[in-house]
């Protein structure tokens, strides 16, 4: 694989995939994770424009996925993705993150810890923590899509405005993603066949959910065709357990 291709990115994007990266090896037991045949370093072409998509995936006892994904179309556009999947046998939210940015900056930023339980609410523990941080210091929020109702009352969605409002935003995810590894090294693992099959159904209605972000799908499939951006939406960035 091509190495790092955060040092061509975006400095918040840069950035924030130390900075995740650096949390995920700080308070979990990270090991490898198998990246399906092919997808883990893919250059294709958009309108002319060199596309490039890189990987990065872990895998730690409460987490079946830790999933980092970059991409850049030549100098003009650059994407963070980073989902965190938890094994269906742990109550936990799925903690997703979004950076788009370009030659003007970022455009849009987000970060989220998704209740994935029957009610859609977060478990206490989280709310409490998280009820705690300080209000961020956003001027121009964002509205989520239609399909965004599988994201939590503490969903942060903007266009982050110059540096202060950078700094603000990774700090948030880095305070959002703390958390969420410090709960989730103390959770019990689930028992009950019900529960776990309740975890699964919610963790598929997000992937499904996510799936449905025509924006995405449009840039794969006109770089590499429907077949493989289907195949992409569906292995690599939002895979659920059957």
């Amino acid at each position: 694989m091509q190495a790092l291709l955060r040092s061509r990115q975006h400095p918040l994007i840069h950035r924030l995939a130390d900075t995740i990266e650096a949390t995920w090896k700080t308070y979990l037991e990270l090991s490898p994770f198998q990246v399906p045949e092919g997808l883990g370093y893919v250059e294709g072409s958009l309108e002319g424009e060199k596309l490039v998509i890189e990987n990065h995936c872990y895998q730690a006892p409460q987490f079946r996925k830790l999933h980092l994904e970059l991409a850049q179309v030549s100098n003009g556009l650059d994407i963070l993705h980073c989902v965190m999947f938890p094994n269906p046998e742990y109550a936990l939210p799925i903690f997703g993150t979004d950076l788009v940015g370009g030659r003007g900056g970022i455009s849009a930023a987000i970060a989220d810890l998704s209740p994935v339980n029957l009610d859609r609410s977060l478990p206490e523990n989280y709310q409490q923590a998280l009820s705690a941080l300080p209000e961020p210091p956003f001027s121009q929020p964002r509205a989520l899509p239609e399909w965004g109702d599988i994201f939590s009352d503490f969903c942060l969605f903007i266009r982050p405005m110059g540096a202060a409002e950078e700094d603000a935003f990774l700090q948030r995810v880095e305070e959002f993603l703390t958390i969420h590894c410090q709960l989730a090294r103390v959770e019990s693992s689930l028992t009950s066949d019900l529960a776990i099959a309740q975890i699964i159904a919610g963790q598929r209605y997000y992937c499904t959910k996510q799936q449905q972000n025509d924006k995405t799908r449009r840039v794969l499939e006109k770089s590499f065709g429907t077949e493989w951006a289907d195949r992409y939406m569906t292995t690599m960035l939002f895979d659920y357990v059957s």
